[in-house]
């Protein structure tokens, strides 16, 4: 059989995603390690560990859901704010309770909210991006202001 040299191949679409859609900068980061607080005698939470930082996009991930509650208990992952990440390939997975933020948008309002990995990154064996759903952290409006 011969291979053929008509279309697109998925690296290609990879590349042309990453260079007209995931124009944004976006960071990944986790909690990092325990300090231990000799003024306190306490352990605090030590400074986050930033496992990615570049190209990528926020978007909503269509209307905020709605999850029925068993016996009044609201289900773990339950959010009104639904987005999704989506990085290309060769970014790291991010992890559940991972933070997202994004750092540089063409939107001013996008810059400095946060969003909360609700599961390990998609991933598919017909793949062009890796995408990952997300809670909103931030919900004010004054994200991104300069006042």
């Amino acid at each position: 059989m011969s291979t053929p040299t008509e279309g697109l191949t998925l690296g290609a679409v990879s590349a042309l995603i990453e260079r007209k859609i995931l124009t944004d900068i976006v960071r990944i980061s986790r909690a990092g390690e325990p300090v231990f607080n000799p003024d306190t005698g306490q352990y605090e939470p030590g400074p986050p560990v930033i496992i990615y930082e570049g190209h990528g996009g926020v978007f909503p991930n269509g209307d905020p859901g709605i999850v029925l509650h068993l016996e009044g208990q609201a289900y773990v992952d339950d959010s009104a704010s639904k987005y999704k990440l989506i990085t290309p390939l060769d970014a790291p997975v991010a992890s559940r309770e991972d933070t997202v933020s994004v750092v540089n948008a063409a939107d001013p309002a996008a810059i400095g909210r946060t969003w909360r990995v609700l599961d390990v990154g998609q991933t598919s064996t017909l793949a062009v991006v890796r995408t990952t759903f997300l809670d909103q952290n931030t919900q004010s409006s004054t994200s991104g202001s300069t006042s």
